[in-house]
């Protein structure tokens, strides 16, 4: 589980038993002041947030049934070759963890139970803040004209909705939490049998089930999500903030005594230069150079080799206990919606009048899938642009019209290996029907280096390609091609 220890914290988290303290609001605040503010509350954005809460619970249900059918499908198929070894340790290996699997496949199918106000245990800023804006909202004594009945529905099926999702996430951490362990079982368990290939799938379905996990929560923790806006409305009023620090998750899972700032709170605390000075004790004996600085280079060190580590971690898909460590390197494209892996591309290419034809820009339209990070293939249209012979005959053709195929592989860096099939219409045309005579298109079969690059928000491309059937074509074409290309 992790836990978000956030010091400064005013207003993230929800109370765990559901319940608020009335008495947060104190009985001099003015709330005809704060309608105007209510009723900036959007609806608009209570409804895209319900449904992307619904998406989400929806998808990692799915994904957590799947989950559960491709695991026990390979089980079945390692108990098969197992019962040839050993059958009553294949009983005991495989027959348990049956009812284990029927349990947790009624409990992800199953509906939500409502009455856990909290049911996951672990800690989304997000979440927190959603449910204690809505039960702030929902005081008995807080009669605000901003808010209509309409609205307040609304709320309370953000909230619904918000319950499923959490009991979902929590439902997937469960299943991540045993399929681990069961790994580790019976990776002991056949660690001198040939079963590496069907222990290897294994691996897969949970890595790639906790990736998908990883990007879910990630939707969560983005900072320009439809909650920051809802949240815009009431976070800076000064009693949603009172309420905030006594009701909230946070405030419960760090309490704080009743007389915090105030001389009281201090009795028995040990001040900055005592502490200061039991560090400077311990530490001066067994080092000559000055304990501050000890102390502080040591930090550093800590600092930078737990950040390796959590960064190593994170992309192995997650940061926590229940993590499953990969046997296999992971296509990080696996989890993605096909819609997702499509990259779409624009590229330019000019070349200078040759003979009496003119000078022509040939612009192309791409549409490439990612097999993986380091492979793509797509497909492609072109269209060539005339601009005339020269300076004093400029006007504009059209010069012809191409279709492309082409794959990218990644090299080293920001340089791939790319290469293509292209096949082109290379003469002067004014209607369609002109390119139904299939004799005049030439091909072109290209191979060559790319460079990726940052260009502001998007990603550019620079390519030099050597045309291998240049030669052939009539009249003939240029080998070298360069191409300047960018990612739409």
């Amino acid at each position: 589980m992790k836990i978000y220890i956030l010091i400064t914290a005013i207003f993230l988290g929800e109370n765990v038993n559901g319940q608020y303290n009335e008495s947060s609001i104190s009985d001099d605040v003015h709330l005809d002041s704060y309608n105007q503010i209510m009723n900036s509350i959007s609806s608009k954005s209570i409804y895209e947030i319900t449904n992307k809460y619904k998406r989400l619970a929806n998808s990692i249900q799915d994904k957590s049934v799947q989950l559960l059918k491709n695991i026990q499908t390979k089980e079945a198929k390692i108990q098969k070759r197992q019962q040839s070894f050993d059958s009553i340790k294949s009983n005991e290996l495989f027959d348990g963890a049956k009812n284990k699997y029927l349990e947790l496949q009624t409990i992800i199918k199953g509906p939500i139970d409502k009455t856990v106000v909290n049911p996951l245990l672990e800690y989304i800023p997000g979440f927190d803040s959603i449910q204690s804006m809505i039960k702030f909202l929902n005081q008995p004594n807080l009669n605000l004209q901003g808010i209509t009945s309409d609205k307040l529905q609304q709320l309370q099926s953000l909230n619904s909705q918000l319950q499923s999702l959490q009991s979902r996430l929590q439902q997937a951490n469960n299943i991540q939490s045993f399929i681990k362990e069961r790994e580790a079982t019976l990776k002991s368990a056949f660690a001198n049998k040939d079963l590496s290939k069907a222990l290897l799938g294994y691996n897969k379905e949970v890595v790639y089930y906790q990736q998908c996990l990883k990007e879910y929560k990630a939707i969560l923790y983005d900072k320009r999500r439809l909650e920051e806006k809802l949240l815009v409305s009431v976070r800076h009023l000064p009693a949603f903030q009172q309420f905030m620090q006594k009701n909230s998750y946070l405030a419960q899972l760090f309490k704080m005594p009743d007389n915090t700032n105030t001389p009281e709170a201090l009795i028995g605390l040990q001040t900055r230069e005592n502490v200061q000075s039991l560090i400077t004790e311990k530490i001066s004996g067994a080092v000559s150079v000055n304990a501050g600085q000890y102390l502080q280079q040591e930090l550093g060190l800590v600092q930078q080799q737990t950040g390796i580590l959590k960064d190593k971690l994170s992309k192995f898909g997650g940061e926590n206990s229940d993590m499953t460590m990969p046997d296999f390197k992971p296509n990080n494209e696996h989890t993605k919606s096909f819609l997702q892996r499509l990259e779409y591309g624009l590229n330019i290419q000019s070349e200078k009048s040759r003979y009496l034809l003119p000078a022509t820009s040939e612009i192309a339209l791409t549409l490439g899938y990612k097999l993986s990070s380091t492979k793509v293939m797509g497909i492609g249209i072109s269209y060539s642009l005339g601009w005339g012979t020269g300076l004093n005959d400029i006007h504009f053709s059209n010069e012809g019209i191409g279709f492309r195929s082409y794959a990218d592989l990644k090299l080293k860096g920001s340089i791939w290996i790319s290469g293509g099939f292209e096949y082109n219409y290379l003469q002067r045309f004014s209607d369609i029907s002109n390119l139904k005579n299939i004799d005049v298109w030439q091909r072109s079969a290209l191979m060559g280096l790319s460079k990726k690059y940052k260009a502001g928000k998007k990603e550019g491309n620079m390519q030099l390609l050597y045309d291998f059937l240049a030669l052939r074509q009539v009249p003939a074409g240029q080998s070298l091609k360069f191409r300047i290309g960018y990612t739409l």
